[in-house]
């Protein structure tokens, strides 16, 4: 079974999503994990952006990347050009891939301006998930 990292600045929206994504599409094809370079607590509005499409990320919790020091990764996905400019040295031998989706912990605006804009990044790490499994995990 694959071992699939999903990391960001601070564990909280994006590779939180992207987590929540892969392991829907991934089903029992891969293990996924994220984490952060810092850890900031699961945002609330990623949550509810998830739930909207019918995936429960509750119960994930914000960890730091050295939580998983021991793990041996096939695949590490970055979520955000801060974490690939700034990821401490981590040991392993991972096909690395990258992408930098926008932050929906920046936006400003009335709540529903928000919301929309955690939707919108929630749809495009979504189309990304999807994706990465159908040409990296089903075979």
């Amino acid at each position: 079974m694959k071992n699939v990292l999903v990391l960001c600045t601070g564990n909280s929206c994006r590779s939180q999503i992207a987590e929540g994504f892969l392991r829907h599409f991934a089903g029992e094809k891969a293990n996924i994990y994220s984490a952060g370079i810092e850890v900031h607590g699961l945002n609330p509005r990623a949550v509810v952006a998830m739930a909207e499409s019918g995936i429960d990320i509750s119960a994930h919790t914000s960890n730091h990347i050295e939580q998983y020091s021991g793990v041996h990764f096939d695949y590490v996905i970055t979520v955000c050009d801060n974490a690939k400019e700034s990821c401490p040295y981590f040991p392993t031998q991972a096909q690395k891939f990258h992408y930098n989706f926008p932050d929906p912990a920046g936006a400003i605006g009335t709540e529903q301006e928000v919301m929309d804009e955690f939707r919108k990044v929630r749809d495009m790490i979504k189309a990304y998930a999807f994706d990465f499994v159908k040409d990296h995990l089903n075979s």
